[in-house]
């Protein structure tokens, strides 16, 4: 493949590219601001369960071989 062809391919991208990002309808500063605090909050609470679970897993390993002995 020629570079001229590469070129005007690249370009053909770059072109059709920006067309679509001017289709984009993008978010209002009070619509992102939104979903930062609701991604935030899910991550937290989920951190929170996986904790509670290794918390309980840890303990419940640690009774069974406390009872075995080991």
């Amino acid at each position: 493949m020629a570079v001229a062809e590469q070129l005007r391919e690249l370009q053909a991208f770059i072109e059709e590219s920006w067309i679509e990002l001017q289709k984009v309808t993008w978010p209002t500063w009070e619509e992102l601001r939104s979903a930062t605090i609701v991604v935030i909050i899910f991550t937290v609470l989920v951190s929170l369960i996986i904790w509670i679970m290794d918390a309980f897993s840890s303990w419940l390993v640690g009774l069974i071989m406390g009872i075995f002995g080991a």
